[in-house]
């Protein structure tokens, strides 16, 4: 069922471009991580992407940095964000599920025990930052028992021979970053990364998705002229994260709820404008 949902997703969206957002799972707090996956999917979302809490993270910015040092504060680590998915899971079983985080923490628990749980919570995917495809030779047969993706990141620095090397690997979706950096840097170069993106696409069958440094919808309509899907992630914390600092005495579970729904689904109505 979970590589159906990826593939499905895509299927049914056709020419639409694929909505991404990422969320870290526990923040603002682990109460309002199952409601906020629930309204990203009312604003739009078409695949959820879900921040595994680390300590060391090498590739997020200082917005996801802080986010997950939230989660982690309050205890959240990969057993519990399992536990959300599984949650999710009852009441959506059509949302494709990504998770993204690093190697430590699926070391921590076992590769075989990880692949058994995320699929028995409904995992769709998986995105490990720091584990080149190589490393996954034997992981992989784990993760497709279970009907999990492994996802893997390009970059524009990434050489033709690394582009076959993951696309003999890859299967749901390929996530190519737009730019050299962490998450959340405000500079893209459109024009590169549509070249990068075409460039990719004589290699790989599967649909492509662009990430960082995608802050607006103007970024994401963009972004879409090139790629199959827009991720995005520190952006929607930031507004997340403002709301709540602006309305002190209320729920902030409720308040990062409505924020983040209302943003995305600006983004949503911009990405399906500019397709008409």
């Amino acid at each position: 069922m979970s590589q159906q949902r990826i593939n499905k997703t895509f299927a049914r969206l056709g020419r639409r471009t694929a909505l991404i957002p990422y969320i870290a799972a526990g923040d603002p707090n682990p109460a309002a991580t199952v409601p906020l996956m629930h309204g990203l999917v009312r604003a739009g979302a078409d695949i959820i992407e879900l921040g595994v809490p680390f300590s060391d993270p090498m590739a997020d910015g200082p917005v996801i940095q802080q986010a997950t040092a939230r989660a982690i504060a309050q205890g959240v680590g990969l057993r519990d964000v399992l536990d959300m998915v599984a949650v999710f899971r009852k009441l959506d079983q059509s949302t494709p599920v990504v998770l993204m985080g690093y190697a430590n923490s699926i070391e921590a628990m076992g590769q075989q025990q990880f692949a058994a749980q995320a699929g028995k919570s409904g995992v769709d995917g998986i995105l490990i930052v720091d584990c080149p495809p190589e490393e996954y030779d034997d992981f992989a047969g784990d993760l497709r028992a279970q009907g999990i993706s492994p996802i893997f990141l390009l970059s524009p620095t990434s050489t033709e021979a690394r582009i076959q090397a993951v696309a003999k690997r890859a299967e749901g979706y390929l996530y190519y970053v737009s730019l050299k950096g962490t998450t959340g840097s405000s500079t893209i170069d459109i024009s590169q990364v549509r070249e990068r993106v075409a460039s990719i696409k004589k290699h790989v069958s599967i649909p492509v998705g662009v990430g960082f440094g995608i802050r607006d919808a103007a970024s994401a309509v963009q972004v879409a002229e090139a790629a199959d899907a827009v991720v995005i992630g520190s952006r929607l914390i930031e507004t997340m994260t403002q709301a709540i600092a602006q309305q002190p005495t209320a729920n902030p579970s409720d308040v990062a709820v409505t924020a983040a729904e209302d943003w995305l689904r600006e983004i949503r109505q911009a990405l399906d404008q500019s397709r008409k």
